[in-house]
């Protein structure tokens, strides 16, 4: 039995979008787990996230500890600040007024986030598109 032309279009069309629907739940399900969301220093107060995430904001001037290779500072947003440990090299241009995105994870108990990752500004022009877009909104919060 031959099908119509508009039966065809129709089974093409659902079948498409059956394809199109498992792409989707596969690649959602393959980055569910490899994802990393953005806080910002106050963001981080309410959500208290123990997953992997990236803490971004200004590193606050005066804060900056080093003892050996592990590097103790704060991160803020100009409203709330967060202690961030790092055992590693930092990056050339990391300093401290400059905008900063750490990787890592915070712990609850202490308060503190531990970095895996370090990424620091480009050059003095440049800040990361996070890190702007929450002290903008931190700004307009105090406002």
């Amino acid at each position: 039995m031959k099908l119509k032309a508009k039966h065809q279009r129709l089974t093409l069309v659902v079948g498409a979008l059956v394809a199109l629907g498992g792409a989707g739940v596969l690649a959602f399900t393959a980055l569910g787990d490899k994802a990393t969301y953005f806080y910002a220093p106050s963001d981080l107060a309410a959500a208290l996230p123990t997953d992997a995430i990236r803490l971004g904001g200004m590193v606050e001037e005066g804060s900056l500890v080093r003892a050996g290779e592990t590097i103790t500072f704060r991160v803020t947003d100009m409203r709330a600040q967060r202690a961030v440990t790092y055992t590693g090299i930092l990056p050339d241009l990391f300093r401290e007024g400059q905008g900063v995105i750490a990787e890592g994870t915070f712990d609850p108990a202490s308060g503190v986030f531990r970095a895996d990752t370090i990424l620091a500004k480009h050059d003095e022009n440049y800040m990361p598109p996070e890190v702007a877009g929450a002290m903008r909104k931190t700004a307009s919060v105090q406002e």
